[in-house]
């Protein structure tokens, strides 16, 4: 039986209280400040001040724990709008804010789909604003959404890491980085990639974000019309 069926053991009252949300919470907290590798079923139990055997009655492996936390941070994302346009927006928008309040989850994004309660409400509401496209695409469009802001919010939240491992934000990266492409570019062999890097808007990370979730959407809408 999944975790989201499972019934969760009786709580004994001579024991500090426990169930499975303060655990998630808990794991959470601890992602939140170390990462995912800050995270285990001892760690926890000691946040908790619980004995670590007691949490096997509510969660059975580290996967299960993972899922519950995605599905916890999936109530924080709860896309809106009149339309199917602003909608699919409002989802792209909500998980890149979830992952930036929550860097852990960007290391959980993609592959098999997570079927929590809120993962579920927020597909039925992502769904529901694509009721009048035809059915066939409609799971495409979605995909090619939470793709588009699974790249972007992995390229992200990897400046972040980088900055903090080095010491070095972008504008400090690019000045040391600057001097080796001014020698590429000379030799000419480049010309297309310096000019982009040398005449382009450089637009930081909202402004990107926008521009390219903006295209994607113009996409859509002509392959949806067309």
């Amino acid at each position: 039986m999944l975790v989201w069926e499972r019934p969760e053991p009786p709580d004994r009252p001579v024991l500090a209280p426990l169930s499975r949300e303060r655990i998630v919470r808990a794991a959470i907290r601890l992602a939140d400040a170390d990462g995912l590798e800050g995270v285990s079923l001892r760690k926890i139990a000691t946040a908790l001040d619980v004995g670590p055997m007691r949490l096997y009655g509510y969660i059975e492996n580290k996967e299960e724990l993972l899922d519950l936390m995605v599905d916890t941070v999936h109530a924080e994302i709860r896309p809106s709008g009149d339309g199917r346009r602003e909608v699919l927006r409002s989802l792209a928008e909500a998980i890149r804010h979830a992952a930036h309040e929550h860097e852990w989850l960007a290391d959980l994004l993609g592959g098999r789909p997570r079927l929590g309660p809120h993962a579920l409400a927020t597909s039925e509401t992502v769904m529901a604003a694509l009721d009048d496209v035809e059915l066939d695409i409609v799971m495409p469009v979605v995909a090619s959404v939470t793709a588009y802001v699974t790249g972007a919010v992995r390229r992200e939240i990897a400046e972040r890491r980088a900055e903090r491992a080095t010491g070095l934000d972008e504008k400090r990266w690019q000045a040391a980085h600057g001097p080796y492409l001014k020698r590429a570019f000379a030799e000419g062999r480049y010309p297309a990639l310096a000019t982009v890097v040398r005449d382009a808007a450089h637009s930081d990370a909202d402004q990107t974000f926008q521009i390219g979730l903006e295209c994607l959407l113009d996409g859509i809408e002509a392959r949806i019309s067309g």
